[in-house]
């Protein structure tokens, strides 16, 4: 992977476990994290989350997804109207910018909806500044959700932070929430740039997982 091709996308959509595994499960995101953002209390946690917002932030391979990808991705996806104001500012529809083209991409993306009978989104859209990840618990929420899966992961991972901001975790992320099949992640996995015996051994831990 050329490391001048990777790109930071940060989102909300609401409560932050679906939409990690949402984007988690695309092919050319390389790694997933939930966090805080768009606030100014500094610190955040999750029992004291200030003016911050529950948020999203991913890197990813430019040369394999397009910003635009994301972006249309992040409104064919969830209703701001529904979650706006819920639980305050926990719950916000927000939409990161870190430089001038990926604000233009966003602009660009609100007028081809429009175009197509949408109306203007009631989407917070900002100038990304910083991100707090979230407590460990929360990331990774679903894979967590199986023992297992963690426990052989862990085994090939031993850093629980490394396993967190692995690839193999984000899809397996979005599998354990249903937006993937393992036969999609073991035909990814072939045309991953990595060796033969790293293939072969991730495709067996696969293998051996119990869901």
């Amino acid at each position: 992977m050329d490391n001048a091709a990777v790109r930071t996308a940060t989102l909300g959509m609401g409560c932050f476990w679906s939409p990690e595994a949402l984007f988690g499960h695309l092919p050319g995101v390389i790694r997933t994290a939930v966090g805080y953002a768009g606030g100014t209390t500094p610190d955040p946690t999750y029992r004291e989350m200030g003016d911050h917002s529950e948020t999203v932030q991913l890197q990813y391979d430019s040369n394999q997804l397009a910003f635009q990808q994301l972006v249309e991705l992040f409104w064919q996806s969830h209703n701001p109207i529904n979650i706006n104001g819920y639980k305050g500012t926990q719950y916000m529809s927000l939409l990161f910018y870190n430089c001038e083209e990926q604000e233009e991409v966003i602009r660009h993306v609100i007028q081809n909806r429009i175009n197509l009978g949408y109306e203007q989104p009631e989407t917070r859209i900002t100038r990304y500044t910083e991100f707090y990840p979230a407590e460990e618990r929360h990331q990774k929420y679903y894979l967590q959700r199986y023992p297992d899966a963690i426990e052989k992961l862990s085994a090939l991972y031993p850093d629980k932070q490394e396993l967190f901001r692995s690839t193999l975790a984000a899809r397996l992320n979005g599998l354990a929430k249903g937006y993937t099949s393992m036969e999609r992640i073991r035909s990814e996995l072939e045309d991953w740039n990595i060796g033969p015996d790293e293939r072969k051994e991730l495709l067996e831990l696969l293998r051996r997982i119990k869901w």
